[in-house]
């Protein structure tokens, strides 16, 4: 196979629009955050959004949700404790594992991020049918399920 041939087979593949697309999101959040006055990321918010429908969760179950490593989890969830949203405590069934809690300044967080967040995803689906963002979701399924 040629080079060219492979550049475009790439280029034209679902994967690098994946990641362009998510880090446009990224970036469009990172704004909007900024805008609203609120110290917190995208991936920061990502956790304070999963132990609020979740409650407490273990650093396991927690990376396992977000598609997290382990180690990069524990790096996140340290500067997310350091700003008084989360808790780590010791599980008392197991003292090995840890278990995170979102205090009441992460759940105000959540809660002035989710309008921005919102915001955001109305604004970038703006152009779409709700038809064409089912089709997506769909194809996006089947594609992750591979």
């Amino acid at each position: 196979m040629k080079k060219e041939q492979i550049d475009i087979e790439i280029d034209n593949s679902i994967g690098p629009w994946l990641g362009k697309t998510a880090k446009i999101v990224g970036c469009h959040l990172h704004e909007e955050f900024e805008k609203a006055g609120l110290d917190i990321t995208k991936e920061q918010m990502l956790v304070l959004k999963k132990l609020d429908e979740h409650g407490d969760l273990s650093q396991n179950d927690l990376a396992e949700l977000i598609f997290r490593d382990k180690s990069s989890l524990t790096r996140l969830l340290t500067t997310i404790e350091r700003k008084g949203y989360i808790r780590r405590l010791r599980s008392l069934e197991d003292q090995r594992v840890n278990i995170v809690h979102l205090t009441n300044k992460g759940k105000l967080m959540w809660e002035k991020a989710k309008p921005v967040v919102l915001q955001v995803f109305q604004r970038m689906r703006s152009d779409l049918t709700v038809k064409e963002i089912d089709q997506f979701i769909e194809t996006l399924k089947k594609y992750r399920a591979a």
